[in-house]
């Protein structure tokens, strides 16, 4: 599990999950504009992954939630966290 803010491109400074990485690109959600069924394909040299957050976020991903609805909960709780 692992979160990632974009550095460049117009949703820069945006945060989003990152659902699945490649060998150069990773393909990311955010639960609303960006769904699981619909991910985003980013460079990886575009993204800046955040490997320490809160454990209230990994009990949001263990919820019996839709997935969609977990990663945007877990993406809104971060944004608090880091305000």
């Amino acid at each position: 599990m692992e979160f990632a803010i974009v550095k460049a491109g117009h949703d820069k400074s945006q945060l989003y999950f990152i659902i699945k990485e490649e060998t150069d690109f990773v393909y990311l959600v955010n639960g609303s504009t960006r769904p699981v069924e619909k991910p985003k394909k980013k460079n990886k040299k575009h993204i800046q992954p955040i490997k320490k957050f809160p454990q209230e976020i990994r009990a949001i991903m263990e919820e019996s939630l839709p997935e969609n609805q977990k990663i945007k909960k877990a993406i809104k709780t971060l944004k608090i966290s880091y305000k």
